[in-house]
C-alpha cells in the first residue's frame, strides 16, 4: 500500500481512525469541552498566520534539526502525553515510544497512561518525558519521581492547566466511564470494530497502571471514583518550588497562556515553558494558543514548546515563526495509530517532514527559525 498517496495528510488519518475505533473511544480522543469553541478558535487563529512566498531564491536544502533541552532532534516535533493512550489503540504507549525513539524525537508518558514508567522508560533511550498530574500526597509524589527517574525519563513535565476535571460533554454522551467498563451499549460499538476489539481482548481492558500502587491511598469507597483525580491536587507556586528541588533534570511547565506568569516561572527555575490550551479540552473560553505565543516569546528567552490545533507541517512552521522552539502533537499521533496500527506513527512523521520541507522551499528558507519576523496576521 502506498501510504503517501492514500493518506497524505493528518486529515486522512483522522478519517480512517474514526472508522477503526469504537464510537466511545473516538469521542474521548476527538472531543473538546463545552461547545468546542476553543478547539475551533485554535484552527481559525492558525489560519490567520500567513507568509509571503519567496521567488528566484534558487535551490533550498532544508534543515529540520532542532536543539531542545540539551538534545538535538531531527525534527522540531515530539509526541505529547495523552491520558489513557492505550484505550485509543491497543499497546499505544509502547508503539509510540518505540516510534519516537526510532525517529529521535521525544515521547511523553502521562501519569494516567495505561502503561507504567517502568515499562515505557527503557524504550525511550533515556530521552522520554514524564508528564506529572500532581499528586497531593508527598510520599506518592516522591515515589512517582523516583520511578520516573529510575525508569530512564530525562524530563519532567508539570501540567498546570487541569486544576479541576473538565466536563467534555461529547465524551460523556459517548458513555465512557473511568475506569473503562464495557456496558451493553459500548459492547455493541466494540463489535463493529474488530481490529480494536481483538487487540484489546489480547491485552485486557486498559486502565491507569501507574496509579495501581497508590489506589489504596484514595480513602474512597465510591466505585465510580477516578483514582487519578482522587490522588491529585491543583498545584500552586510552592508545589512548583518543591518539584524543582526534587527533580534534577529538565523541568517543563505545561499549560501556560499568560505572559504575566513568565517571570515567576523563570524565578522558579523551570527549563522550558509549554504554551498550550490543552487543545480546547479544559476550558472553552480560552484564547487560541497561537495568539498568545508571541507575547510569551517576548517575555522570556527560555525554550518555548507549543501545542493546540496543529494539523500539519505548515502549522508547525506557523508556531515556530510566532516564537515556538518545538511543537508537540498528541491527537495526530493517535489518529495515525488508530488508522494504520504500528505503521501509523512513522508515516505521520514522514508526512510532517515532507510538509515542512515543501513549505520551507516555498518560502525560500532552510530552517524554520528563519521565519521569525516573516509572518503576518489577517
Amino acid at each position: 500500500m502506498d501510504m503517501n498517496s492514500r493518506y497524505p495528510a493528518i486529515a486522512d488519518l483522522r478519517a480512517r481512525a474514526r472508522h477503526r475505533i469504537p464510537r466511545f473511544v473516538w469521542e474521548y480522543l476527538d472531543s473538546a469541552t463545552g461547545t468546542e469553541a476553543t478547539q475551533r478558535r485554535n484552527r481559525t487563529a492558525l489560519d490567520r498566520v500567513l507568509f509571503t512566498p519567496s521567488i528566484l531564491h534558487g535551490e533550498i536544502a532544508s534543515d529540520l534539526t532542532t536543539p531542545l533541552l540539551g538534545e538535538s532532534h531531527p525534527l522540531p516535533v515530539g509526541i505529547s502525553p495523552l491520558g489513557m493512550s492505550g484505550l485509543i489503540w491497543p499497546d499505544a504507549e509502547k508503539l509510540l515510544a518505540r516510534a519516537a525513539t526510532h525517529a529521535g524525537i521525544p515521547y511523553g508518558l502521562s501519569t494516567v497512561a495505561t502503561q507504567t514508567p517502568e515499562t515505557i522508560g527503557p524504550l525511550t533511550n533515556g530521552k522520554g518525558w514524564f508528564q506529572l498530574y500532581p499528586p497531593r500526597d508527598t510520599d506518592i509524589r516522591k515515589d512517582m519521581l523516583r520511578r520516573a527517574r529510575e525508569s530512564g525519563f530525562s524530563t519532567l513535565v508539570l501540567t498546570v492547566d487541569v486544576p479541576v476535571a473538565s466536563r467534555r460533554e461529547r465524551q460523556l454522551r459517548g458513555g465512557l466511564m473511568q475506569p473503562p467498563r464495557l456496558t451493553p451499549r459500548l459492547l455493541a460499538q466494540v463489535a463493529l470494530r474488530p481490529a480494536w476489539a481483538i487487540g484489546t481482548a489480547q491485552l485486557g481492558m486498559p486502565h491507569m497502571r501507574t496509579l495501581d500502587a497508590y489506589a489504596s491511598n484514595t480513602g474512597s469507597t465510591d466505585s465510580t471514583a477516578h483514582v487519578g483525580y482522587l490522588l491529585r491536587t491543583s498545584p500552586d507556586w510552592d508545589y512548583l518550588t518543591w518539584l524543582r528541588d526534587h527533580w534534577d533534570g529538565p523541568l517543563v511547565v505545561k499549560g501556560v497562556l499568560n505572559p504575566d506568569d513568565v517571570p515567576r516561572l523563570e524565578q522558579a527555575g523551570v527549563d522550558a515553558i509549554w504554551v498550550s490550551n490543552h487543545a480546547g479540552r479544559q476550558f472553552d473560553a480560552a484564547p487560541a494558543s497561537i495568539d498568545v505565543l508571541p507575547a510569551i516569546r517576548a517575555a522570556t528567552t527560555l525554550p518555548l514548546i507549543f501545542d493546540s490545533g496543529i494539523e500539519g507541517g505548515l502549522d508547525i512552521l506557523r508556531a515556530i515563526a510566532q516564537g515556538a522552539d518545538f511543537v508537540m502533537l498528541g491527537r495526530a499521533f493517535h489518529y495515525a495509530l488508530a488508522a494504520l496500527g504500528a505503521d501509523g506513527p512513522a508515516h505521520l512523521i514522514d508526512i510532517l517532514s515532507r510538509d515542512m520541507t515543501a513549505n520551507l522551499g516555498q518560502l525560500g528558507v532552510a530552517r524554520a527559525t528563519d521565519l521569525r519576523g516573516r509572518a503576518h496576521l489577517v
